[in-house]
């Protein structure tokens, strides 16, 4: 089974994340995981059930290598979580800043 790829926190670059939430779809499952503040899979957190899986996949996979998500397997499912605390780190308030001007 392939490992997905998350990079540290140290290698979360600027341009990889508003690169990513440069796609409306991605900026709303972004907005959506941090409405629940829990663990989502890809289709709970993913606002739109018509999106065929392997883009949906895409998404997620980009949002993960841009380092703004964490995605964990359980079972056959994936889990994702917003990486807040990683993201502030790097850049304060950026996604605050983001969601807030999105709306």
């Amino acid at each position: 089974m392939a490992q997905l790829f998350h990079p540290s926190r140290e290698n979360i670059t600027l341009a990889g994340v508003l690169a990513a939430l440069a796609d409306p779809m991605r900026l709303r499952i972004v907005r959506s995981l941090i409405a629940q503040n829990d663990c989502m899979s890809c289709t709970e957190a993913a606002p739109c059930p018509g999106m065929a899986k392997s883009t949906l996949s895409n998404h997620f996979r980009i949002l993960r290598e841009a380092g703004l998500i964490q995605t964990t397997k359980k079972g056959v499912e994936h889990r994702n979580v917003v990486r807040e605390a990683d993201i502030n780190a790097r850049f304060p308030k950026l996604l605050k800043t983001i969601l807030g001007c999105a709306e």
